[in-house]
């Protein structure tokens, strides 16, 4: 990762001809493949002020104004953050607003580990940890195809739990990733701009469908419509939730959107049935909303997934003799690695960390998982290959199953030779993560940061592709459509891409210090540079179609903008 003090400017991308094989042949220079999975936020919500990319200053009134379930557009924002709700709706006008003037970085409004996830309104000022934590917001498989509404990005609000927290952006060059792309020094970076998640809804499908390129299927899925028949029922306007009062907080959960068949909806884990009453889209028997894995560690929350069996990358590395590795922060406590890098929970009998998952049954020693740790951000473990009571399962969960801990013991390696895998996914611990609710984005972006200093500072630098990429939206707001909605054509099915989410690549073999990439990609795009790199079979029609990274080598730095 070259270090140029000068920071350029606009860039535009040649994609096909001459321009795709330069790409190609950058890629093959490429020894180290690092991907940093954040969490939960579009383009717009926090890239969308950095220079020269299509962002908030080009995002025109019919995608941004937000509508209500009749398409009449609001006078105004409401809110029920419980920061927020106080302020009225007059407060907000019907636009984009940003979140640093309300929550600044120093504002008290963090819960504690132990109380993460019991602030559904967020946490009220002068309670909470320092950090600028907003509420989270639903980020849901139905839920996001309403908000989309064919690609006119207008009922963000109306289709959300937090309504309008869902029209909040960050000020880009407030975040610490920006000021350390913009210091002395900083290596050769690009932005993708037109980066979407792959599939519709949250973390769980989409950690699925960067691994393999597919949605989970749910073998012999009850269909009796009993409490183990976890298909959802869409009403009408192919919503599963509405307006509801929550008496402990005195605010309402989905404040903008009224049912017309609330006694039919159900919000499930599994996708609907293919003989739904009254809605047909996505069906079947699919994992689509957050479920577990039967494989420790897993939590109280969500459906169990039966063990898939279909092919993920690791599969394909695997066969080609290339080593690699998902690397999770506090995956050694929750999987009771107790020889690990990461484990902090002492010799036993019981757990010695306070803020374990209290849910009956989840924390027993050795396995320790912190309360903020993700299962579902866990995709490996869901798949038969990793079946710990196997040889071969138990075998891979050792070789390619990780500690964040092991990878930063790797980067931080002093020796002339890179210590990192070939393949390296890094998932960051849930206080480190950027998921609202529970993550300070400011807090969590410094961890990001430090992590590329420690690769630019190493022996790794010269040949690594850093891929910054984000799980999906967070049920935040972007003006752009993705492929399958409005004009845009892409590559798409009725999984997806969903909403357009931030994406950076660092690289020494970049044609400049800076540049903007305007092609198109989403999540399996990820998978398609590996495959490319590698000389491996896609996994899916999707990773076979969409673009592969390797574009971004293509991209010309211009020495002034407008070039």
């Amino acid at each position: 990762m070259l270090a140029l003090g000068a920071i350029g400017l606009v860039a535009i991308v040649a994609t096909g001809g001459a321009g795709a094989a330069r790409g190609n042949d950058q890629l093959q220079k490429i020894n180290h493949i690092v991907v940093i999975y954040e969490e939960n936020h579009s383009f717009d919500n926090l890239y969308g002020g950095w220079e020269g990319v299509n962002g908030l200053a080009k995002a025109d009134a019919s995608h941004t104004t937000q509508v209500d379930q009749n398409g009449a557009a609001y006078s105004c924002l409401q809110q029920n953050d419980v920061n927020l709700a106080p302020l009225g709706c007059n407060a907000f006008p019907n636009t984009w607003w940003t979140i640093d003037n309300y929550f600044p970085p120093s504002d008290t409004t963090c819960p504690t580990i132990l109380g993460a996830f019991n602030f559904p309104f967020g946490v009220p000022r002068g309670t909470g940890l320092p950090g600028g934590c907003t509420r989270d917001l639903v980020h849901k498989f139905y839920q996001e195809q309403y908000q989309l509404n064919g690609g006119a990005q207008n009922r963000y609000a109306t289709g959300s739990d937090s309504a309008g927290m869902s029209m909040g952006v960050y000020d880009t060059k407030a975040l610490p990733i920006y000021k350390y792309l913009h210091d002395g020094g900083h290596p050769h970076y690009a932005i993708a701009d037109d980066f979407f998640q792959a599939a519709f809804g949250g973390s769980f499908l989409n950690h699925q469908w960067l691994i393999a390129a597919a949605t989970p299927t749910v073998p012999g899925a009850a269909q009796d419509g009993s409490s183990a028949d976890r298909h959802s029922v869409l009403d009408r306007n192919g919503m599963v939730q509405t307006r509801a009062f929550n008496a402990t907080w005195n605010l309402f959960t989905y404040p903008l959107y009224v049912s017309p068949d609330p006694t039919l909806i159900r919000d499930r884990e599994w996708t609907q049935k293919c003989n739904p009453p009254l809605v047909t889209v996505a069906c079947g028997d699919y994992a689509v909303n957050t479920s577990q894995p039967v494989y420790r560690p897993f939590g109280a929350f969500g459906a169990k997934l039966p063990p898939q069996t279909n092919p993920t990358i690791g599969d394909r590395l695997n066969a080609a003799g290339i080593d690699w590795a998902w690397y999770a922060g506090g995956w050694d406590n929750a999987a009771g690695v107790t020889t690990g890098p990461g484990y902090t929970n002492g010799p036993g009998p019981n757990c010695s960390d306070p803020n374990v998952d209290p849910s009956a049954g989840i924390a027993v020693y050795p396995y320790c998982p912190s309360n903020i740790f993700q299962y579902h951000h866990q995709p490996f473990n869901y798949f038969k290959a990793f079946d710990p009571n196997t040889a071969a399962g138990e075998a891979n969960r050792k070789a390619h199953l990780l500690d964040e801990q092991d990878f930063i013991n790797a980067g931080n390696s002093s020796g002339s030779s890179c210590e990192l895998k070939p393949v390296s996914f890094v998932k960051p611990f849930g206080l480190e993560n950027e998921h609202p609710g529970y993550a300070s984005t400011t807090g969590s972006d410094s961890h990001l940061v430090s992590l590329l200093k420690m690769i630019e500072g190493s022996a790794c630098a010269k040949d690594t592709m850093v891929i910054v990429n984000y799980d999906e939206f967070g049920g935040q707001w972007d003006h752009v459509p993705p492929p399958g909605q409005g004009n845009n054509n892409g590559p798409h099915d009725e999984w997806g891409p969903g909403t357009r989410i931030p994406a950076l690549v660092i690289s020494p073999f970049l044609r400049g210090n800076f540049a903007v990439d305007h092609t198109e990609y989403d999540t399996t795009s990820i998978l398609s540079t590996i495959e490319e790199r590698y000389g491996l079979a896609p996994l899916s029609s999707r990773d076979a179609a969409v673009n592969s990274l390797s574009n971004v080598f293509a991209a010309k730095q211009y020495e002034a903008a407008g070039k």
